[in-house]
């Protein structure tokens, strides 16, 4: 699935390329330097485009590069379209390339709107009643911080400062906590920001499909072990395939991830986690992918928390998970049968820089029972 994803990314970014060459070239200012000559101008052209490329590799990285560069060709061919049509309605033409300001504007601005929605963080509140007697629950929901990324270990402390104001009673982290990339000296400095928090009923975690690292323990200097280790140093709880009683109140279940499946490991099916457990308690279960709902309905639990999908991250195909059936949902809240079901776009991002169909947040859940 991602061999062909970056693929198609990788493709889109070479015609991309390759289009852009023509439309800088277009510009008054590169005919008067070329004087006219159509080899002059495209060499004019392939050197703005590279150019652009490469400072955009160099700040951003690979991935945001080629983003660039598709979302400037696409905009572009929208402003050409547009100006296309006026054109031919006016029956006149233009020597200025207005069409190609534009783009670059519009672009501009985009991105620059994209990089602040991930980079700000949001509050978002969601409150749901129940039957059961759970009495008032205040919950905060954190996922997907992949830590040095947009923060660091310092930065995600402030941000647990703000999540502190709102004196959750519990604090859940349903997983992608760190990065394949994220330092040793980061992971403990979020890890021990996470013991900052003073809550009622504690702090809990779970593993997402990045903690454990694609690329080896010696890639980053820690392994999966080492994190758990550090959560637990700080007062963190990490539940693995299993459930917990709080107050006598409400169950907690902490999943495996999917990953797990995938790396010749294990996890429970909701079946199992929900045997045994009184059916008339509330339970919350902590799942990092949103892609197990038909179980979590079946198994008539009140409220399932997960991440990973990043909101959809762009627009347009921030719902192309969804549409697959990758994901089961991608952003918000869904009542399926008695089974309320949340999906964050996470507190932060992964590789790429830009959200453009969300933004950044933690989530506030209140929960009203009798």
């Amino acid at each position: 699935m991602w061999f062909f994803i970056f693929s198609a990314i990788i493709l889109a970014a070479v015609l991309g390329i390759i289009y852009l060459v023509s439309r800088f070239a277009k510009f008054s200012i590169v005919y008067k330097a070329a004087k006219g000559r159509k080899a002059i101008r495209c060499l004019i052209g392939a050197a703005l485009v590279i150019l652009l490329f490469s400072v955009t590799w160099v700040g951003l990285g690979s991935i945001n590069a080629m983003l660039v560069i598709i979302h400037l060709m696409v905009i572009w061919l929208l402003c050409d379209g547009v100006n296309g049509i006026v054109q031919k309605r006016r029956k006149v033409s233009s020597s200025r390339y207005y069409a190609g300001v534009f783009a670059l504007g519009i672009i501009a601005v985009y991105l620059t709107c994209g990089w602040y929605l991930a980079h700000h963080v949001w509050r978002t509140e969601y409150v749901l009643a129940t039957d059961k007697q759970v009495g008032s629950l205040c919950l905060v929901l954190i996922s997907d911080s992949h830590i040095g990324t947009t923060f660091d270990g310092e930065g995600f402390a402030e941000h647990i400062n703000t999540i502190q104001s709102e004196n959750p009673d519990i604090v859940v982290v349903v997983g992608d906590f760190v990065d394949d990339d994220t330092s040793k000296e980061n992971m403990i400095a979020a890890c021990e920001a996470l013991g900052t928090l003073q809550t009622t009923l504690g702090v809990y975690y779970v593993f997402g499909n990045h903690d454990k690292g694609y690329y080896g323990d010696a890639y980053r200097g820690y392994s999966g072990d080492d994190l758990i280790a550090e959560l637990e140093k700080n007062h963190v709880v990490v539940l693995q395939d299993e459930a917990v009683l709080l107050d006598d109140r409400f169950y907690l279940i902490g999943r495996q991830d999917r990953s797990e499946e995938q790396r010749s490991g294990y996890r429970s099916s909701m079946a199992e986690l929900v045997s045994g457990l009184n059916p008339d308690k509330y339970s919350i279960v902590l799942d990092h992918q949103p892609s197990d709902y038909a179980a979590q309905t079946a198994a008539s639990v009140d409220l399932v928390l997960s991440g990973h999908t990043h909101g959809g991250q762009l627009f347009p195909v921030n719902y192309m998970g969804q549409l697959t059936g990758i994901d089961d949902k991608t952003y918000g809240l869904e009542l399926r049968e008695a089974t309320n079901f949340v999906v964050t776009s996470g507190i932060s991002d992964w590789a790429i820089k830009f959200k453009t169909g969300c933004k950044s947040e933690y989530v506030v859940i209140v929960v009203q029972g009798r």
